[in-house]
């Protein structure tokens, strides 16, 4: 039996739709960021055993376990086994935990978990309305359906918790401050990996032949509660503007994994772990309210209370998913989201998993504290949290 570490994590520079890493393949992505992280922590590739990727649709050039394709790109070696999973937003940090899970019980000593969604070339809903025939959800479950599923959810769940258009508007120009102090800071420095000949489109998708270095998130906006204010709802008569949702985006990102001892033979620096983890099933009415019963599972059944926590990641999908989860939880807001969340950083379905995870292991080394807390809903009406420990 194993005793799995976390000894790295990157991520790319996240692009806005139609962005800066809109001409970029996936597994193009993916792979800059598989191979990153195994360079900044020494390590050869022909040590890796497994990896582990999220990925939410699986089309395209997103199909055939593109986990696999993207460490194959990079024509590194071959033998490091491959899964690609979907369990909708969640899908990066699951994989992280499938990693951990691997080195556990011994079927790998070292690992990576991952994720990538791009959105500009893959947008979501593509996999369900592939060649196999448009996918209907069943009468019984109609919360998804399009075009008002999750901006209804959000709405029912801002109805539920009485929370009020300023009190969106407030979070989301915090969220935009927040990501644009921290670029300024040069937080995120530790945690980037540049992302160097990324091809431009034009506005009708078309490469100009001009080549990029992507070094910056490309979501972060000057505003204002006044502007944020002006902006009308996506679904007329409700709450939630773009200014209050999380961006569609490109992106990806990966941790990686060891065992202690082989860590410590090769020289390698243990710097955190994961000391609790559960992923539930919540009230499909709601949708995305899933971080408020998996925060709550897991404060029933760990040593863990909400005042442990030094930072909180919790995935800005929508403002009011946040907003209902720190309600339940009086979870005190100066302490999450530090840096800015999806509202402005951006949203990569598949990626932000194991985004959330690279960014709160390099705040809490920055801020030198010890304990951090990450949690996301999920499409299907799912919710995930994960306790991060530094060592």
């Amino acid at each position: 039996m194993g005793d799995p570490v976390i000894v790295e994590a990157v991520r790319t520079p996240i692009g806005k739709r139609g962005g800066w890493l809109a001409g970029m393949l996936a597994p193009k992505l993916l792979s800059i960021a598989q191979q990153e992280v195994l360079n900044r922590a020494g390590i050869p590739p022909e040590s890796l055993d497994q990896l582990v990727g999220g990925c939410v649709t699986q089309a395209g050039q997103q199909a055939s376990n593109v986990t696999r394709n993207a460490w194959l790109s990079a024509d590194t070696g071959y033998s490091p086994a491959a899964t690609t999973i979907d369990c909708q937003c969640g899908s990066g940090a699951q994989a992280n935990i499938f990693a951990q899970g691997l080195i556990a019980t011994g079927g790998a000593r070292v690992a990576i978990g991952c994720g990538v969604e791009q959105m500009s070339q893959v947008p979501l809903g593509t996999a369900a309305r592939g060649g196999g025939g448009y996918y209907k959800e069943p009468e019984t479950w109609p919360w998804d359906d399009p075009p008002n599923g999750q901006f209804g959810a959000a709405q029912r769940i801002a109805e539920k918790r009485g929370i009020t258009r300023p009190q969106l508007d407030q979070l989301g120009a915090e969220s935009q401050k927040k990501a644009a102090i921290a670029w300024d800071e040069g937080r995120f420095d530790m945690e980037i990996v540049p992302i160097p000949n990324a091809p431009q489109l034009d506005s009708d998708g078309v490469p100009t032949g001009e080549m990029l270095t992507v070094i910056k998130d490309q979501g972060l906006r000057e505003t204002s509660i006044d502007s944020l204010s002006n902006l009308r709802p996506v679904i007329e008569g409700e709450l939630h503007t773009a200014g209050t949702s999380s961006q569609i985006s490109d992106g990806a990102a990966a941790v990686l994994w060891m065992d202690s001892e082989t860590a410590e033979q090769m020289g390698v620096k243990s710097r955190a772990r994961i000391s609790y983890h559960t992923m539930v099933g919540s009230d499909p009415y709601y949708l995305l309210d899933g971080p408020v019963a998996a925060t709550q599972k897991m404060l029933d059944q760990s040593k863990y209370s909400i005042s442990d926590f030094d930072l909180f990641e919790c995935n800005e999908a929508f403002a009011s998913v946040l907003l209902s989860w720190a309600q339940v939880h009086d979870v005190p807001m100066e302490k999450v989201n530090v840096n800015g969340g999806a509202i402005a950083l951006g949203h990569p379905v598949g990626c932000t998993g194991s985004r959330l995870i690279t960014t709160i292991l390099h705040e809490l080394e920055r801020q030198d504290k010890e304990l951090g807390f990450v949690t996301m809903c999920q499409g299907g009406a799912l919710g995930i949290a994960i306790v991060i420990e530094r060592i």
